[in-house]
């Protein structure tokens, strides 16, 4: 019971809004922010350039 209310009062606070730096990146597509490609300002991530990439001319070579 006191944990509950040791709980209760601590104010937890959201984290700061980012500026610089790889979490400020964000995936057009889906939203995520782990892999973001932000060359040539696509900020796409690379699980969504390997969906889309084909549509956007880029050629896939092996």
């Amino acid at each position: 019971m006191e944990y509950l209310k040791i709980l209760s009062m601590a104010k937890i606070k959201q984290p700061k809004e980012r500026k610089f730096g790889k979490g400020v990146a964000r995936c057009k597509r889906c939203g995520t922010s782990v892999g973001v490609i932000r060359k040539y300002k696509l900020y796409l991530c690379r699980r969504c350039i390997n969906e889309v990439a084909p549509l956007m001319g880029f050629k896939v070579y092996n």
